[in-house]
């Protein structure tokens, strides 16, 4: 699993790469990756082009980068997401909750 944070050169867009699976295991990792930027983004971008796997416990971190990011007037994208994917994040009904795709 490896995650990366790449914040826009004016500060207000922060996208967040995913590579591997998505799992309890990159708890901290994609934490530490929206917490510890130095100015706070208006977008954030979870770009899902290199993950492999999601479960249950991924779902619940994007839901705490919600809550990060100002809860219902967060603005949060979650893109390129593969069709196994797509489909959990329509299960739980993501799709209210986020822009994706």
């Amino acid at each position: 699993m490896a995650i990366t944070a790449l914040p826009s050169s004016d500060g207000q867009e922060l996208t967040i790469h995913i590579q591997g699976r998505f799992d309890f295991s990159a708890h901290q990792e994609f934490r530490d990756a929206y917490e510890r930027v130095s100015a706070t983004p208006k977008r954030y971008v979870v770009d899902l082009k290199g993950a492999t796997y999601l479960d249950s416990s991924a779902l619940g971190m994007l839901l705490l980068l919600r809550d990060h990011a100002g809860g219902d007037h967060a603005r949060i994208s979650l893109v390129n997401c593969n069709p196994d994917v797509r489909k959990i994040l329509s299960i739980s009904n993501f799709e209210q909750l986020f822009q994706i795709g």
